[in-house]
């Protein structure tokens, strides 16, 4: 068959445009996918298919696409104040409105926030702020920061440390210096044959074993995702987080929790550290903070950090868009929208019971070892054989396979090795559920078409 000649745009593309996360050189020679146009949960390609995107983008189109609500806003601002800037003891209305906003939805004591343009800038933030919070405490050699491998917590150089992804370490020398790893609460990759409940225990008793190993007096903190989502979508087993959180409190180390993805509804709860009970000291979000519109991130920090920070004089971090006021506009009026439509609590009752069903029946298929999931995240496990989860070889590519043949059935599903993941849109449908499930099936009967022949 003779390759389609690619259009003027991808052509344009292939000599100027280096994509993230991607083999350029695969790329050029295929081109790229060109989306023109979103509404609601769907998308338009180039050549006018419409395609689920049951990603919701990157994890962050909460409020799906063509939200007119949205684009107001960041034209009413635009029109009143396109930018300033936070720096040289200044503010402006839509920063300090969302600050309070934010403060109010938050758990525990958290009512302080320190705006970012990202999820990676508020875990490059992080690692800034515990460490000058710890040296204003006296006790500057709490420097190292503990994560879990096959986290991620951002493609920054700070942020790629605190992740525990292999590949990105391997470029640039990462991770950086007292930035360390312990393994993740991985139950279907890792922990087959325990009981879910003393793995959750064993996996978070590392925990404990690298403090003591570290010593408590070098450790400033310690940061997961309260659901791994780049990872695989890995949810703890329940044992998990209650231990984690017990053991920073008796080490008195800090909890720092990474909502990027989990945040703003997406478990059912605004943030996942309520599903989970956790308090943690500071705790980061981004994407769904504007449904994706435009960029804004922001760190929560809690009262104890807080005051501490606030005693010990400027703090030389910052950055040019910090709160930018259109970014905060639309922030303000996406918080607005998800409490006039309850979408919280619709995912928490509603929509998210209902995809969680709908999705656990692709167990039977003979491709899947597992499903699993939490509100409107999930994910299910490509395995060769049912019987005892035997995976794939490596370099059979199940998951790239699958994922094509989503894409060509019109439906975004993401590929983690050979676990298949999805995170669509709060607002969509219970029929929107149905076409998303059925395409589902359908892609997987394919990719075992492909694989068994």
């Amino acid at each position: 068959m003779p390759k389609p000649q690619k259009s003027p745009l991808q052509q344009l593309d292939a000599a100027h445009h280096l994509h993230p996360f991607t083999d350029s050189q695969a790329l050029h020679q295929k081109g790229a996918r060109v989306i023109e146009r979103g509404e609601g949960v769907y998308l338009w390609d180039a050549d006018g298919r419409r395609i689920l995107d049951a990603m919701a983008g990157l994890w962050c189109v909460n409020l799906g696409y063509g939200r007119e609500e949205l684009v107001l806003a960041a034209e009413r601002q635009l029109r009143r104040l396109p930018y300033y800037n936070l720096f040289f003891q200044t503010t402006h209305p839509r920063a300090t409105e969302l600050a309070a906003s934010l403060a109010a939805l938050l758990p525990g004591d958290m009512e302080h926030l320190f705006f970012t343009g990202s999820g990676s800038e508020c875990n490059d933030t992080v690692i800034r702020m515990v460490r000058h919070y710890w040296a204003e405490q006296g006790q500057p050699g709490r420097k190292t920061i503990i994560s879990r491998y096959n986290a991620y917590h951002g493609s920054t150089l700070a942020g790629a440390s605190l992740g525990g992804m292999k590949p990105m370490h391997a470029q640039g020398g990462l991770p950086l210096p007292d930035i360390v790893h312990i393994d993740q609460p991985y139950h279907f990759g890792e922990g087959l044959g325990q009981d879910p409940y003393q793995f959750g225990l064993e996996r978070a008793r590392q925990l404990e074993q690298k403090i003591l190993e570290l010593g408590p007096d070098k450790v400033a903190a310690f940061i997961g995702e309260p659901i791994q989502g780049a990872g695989g979508v890995i949810i703890p087993p329940d044992s998990y987080w209650p231990e984690i959180q017990r053991i920073c409190r008796q080490y008195d180390i800090l909890l720092v929790v990474d909502e990027v993805i989990c945040g703003f509804g997406r478990t059912g709860h605004w943030f996942a550290s309520e599903h989970y009970g956790l308090e943690p000291d500071l705790l980061c979000m981004a994407k769904g903070i504007t449904s994706g519109y435009i960029p804004l991130g922001a760190v929560a920090v809690g009262a104890r950090v807080a005051h501490g920070l606030i005693k010990g004089g400027e703090f030389f971090h910052g950055f040019t868009y910090s709160g930018h006021p259109v970014a905060c506009a639309v922030a303000l009026a996406n918080i607005e929208v998800m409490q006039k439509e309850r979408l919280v609590e619709r995912v928490h009752d509603v929509i998210g019971p209902y995809l969680q069903q709908e999705w656990a029946s692709l167990g039977s298929h003979p491709l899947v070892g597992e499903t699993r999931g939490l509100g409107l995240l999930a994910a299910l496990e490509l395995v060769a054989d049912k019987s005892d989860n035997r995976r794939f070889a490596e370099g059979a590519g199940a998951g790239m396979i699958c994922r094509e043949h989503c894409f060509d059935l019109g439906l975004v599903m993401r590929a983690v090795g050979d676990t298949m993941i999805i995170s669509p849109p709060l607002v969509i449908s219970r029929a929107e559920v149905d076409e998303l499930i059925r395409k589902a099936r359908q892609a997987l009967d394919l990719t075992y078409q492909t694989l068994m022949n």
